[in-house]
């Protein structure tokens, strides 16, 4: 096996820690009392909080323009590795796979993040049925900072007024249409309505940079993930991130089997959103099937969304008219797919 630079990590140079772990704090100190003084980033970003999002982004367009805070603070952090390859800057990962990030700052619906995709995965895409493009409700503005060669595609989907304040239905969903590749610039902006915007990159010769400021607060609207292929619908999400911190909860506690927590499931099966709603019962009858049961049964008659109407209604058909394996509460019914591919069990 190839050793890991971490291999040789000062595990026991108890001093040379704790001097890393002093400039680190120091230096994310540092960045707070700047971002949050007058005239600071997290300073506009809150003045722009309660702002339209299209008006949120337009205030903090400055801040996309003249980015030498960005390079400042890559600097530093830079600065921090130099002095030992070992220290970690105080910088939050997010993301994964061909593009990843760092997010710089975060207030309230405000997050700015600076995204990059290595020209070493620039042959990671998913090709074919197997790519995706997504749709979250909100906007978001991109400078492209290093375009690497790269070449970008525009996906679009139609939401009309009605699906946007909370009667959007798996069934009736428009289809993605996607654009042909343009080549991407060096120092272009993208303004995406990302509800019905998404992009995607292909080729390459090199590292794509691009810094967003996304503005998302919470919508009825799911997030929508489409075929790029074909332009079908293949997932809907919970869009407000409350909902998809609970229902991530939800599928710990339910792989350690805690049958004592079931009352935290029916809470959240009468949530706002329709499909945090039903990945609380997908869970719940994963979890203990005889507790969902009445649950599943309310919901199959008066969920006040169609599809989870007939999605409860079509998993109740699941249950079996002897004892579950296992005797009561023993077993579970599982529950596997969603309401964009006709499933009886929506993601």
């Amino acid at each position: 096996m190839t050793p890991s630079r971490h291999d040789h990590f000062p595990v026991a140079d108890l001093p040379r820690r704790q001097r890393m772990r002093a400039a680190a704090t120091a230096l994310a100190a540092r960045w707070q009392a700047e971002d949050e003084a007058p005239g600071g980033l997290l300073a506009a970003m809150r003045a722009a909080g309660d702002l339209p999002p299209d008006a949120a982004l337009a205030a903090l367009d400055p801040w996309l323009d003249d980015t030498g805070w960005l390079g400042a603070r890559l600097d530093a952090a830079l600065a921090l590795l130099a002095a030992d390859p070992f220290a970690r800057p105080p910088l939050r990962p997010v993301g994964g796979g061909a593009l990843a990030g760092i997010l710089l700052a975060e207030a309230g619906n405000i997050r700015v993040t600076l995204l990059v995709r290595p020209f070493e995965a620039q042959g990671a895409r998913e090709t074919g049925d197997a790519a995706l493009a997504l749709f979250a409700p909100g906007r978001a503005r991109l400078r492209i900072l290093h375009a690497g060669g790269a070449a970008i595609e525009m996906h679009d989907v139609a939401v009309s007024a009605a699906e946007e304040a909370g009667g959007f239905t798996a069934g009736a969903a428009s289809r993605c249409i996607t654009a042909p590749p343009r080549p991407l610039v060096d120092g272009e902006m993208l303004t995406l309505d990302t509800a019905r915007q998404a992009i995607s990159l292909t080729g390459g010769d090199g590292d794509v940079l691009m810094l967003e400021i996304a503005v998302q607060p919470p919508s009825p609207l799911p997030v929508r993930a489409y075929h790029v292929a074909s332009g079908r619908l293949a997932h809907v999400s919970a869009s407000r991130r409350d909902s998809s911190f609970r229902g991530m909860a939800l599928a710990l506690l339910r792989t350690l089997g805690r049958r004592d927590a079931a009352p935290l499931f029916a809470a959240e099966t009468h949530g706002e959103d329709f499909a945090a709603r039903w990945t609380a019962m997908r869970e719940l009858v994963a979890l203990d099937a005889a507790v969902a049961r009445p649950l599943l049964a309310a919901m199959a008659t008066a969920d006040p969304h169609p599809e989870v109407r007939r999605a409860a209604t079509a998993t109740l058909a699941l249950y079996s008219p002897v004892p579950l394996a296992g005797g009561p509460g023993g077993g579970a019914v599982e529950c596997r797919g969603s309401i964009a591919e006709g499933s009886p069990c929506p993601a």
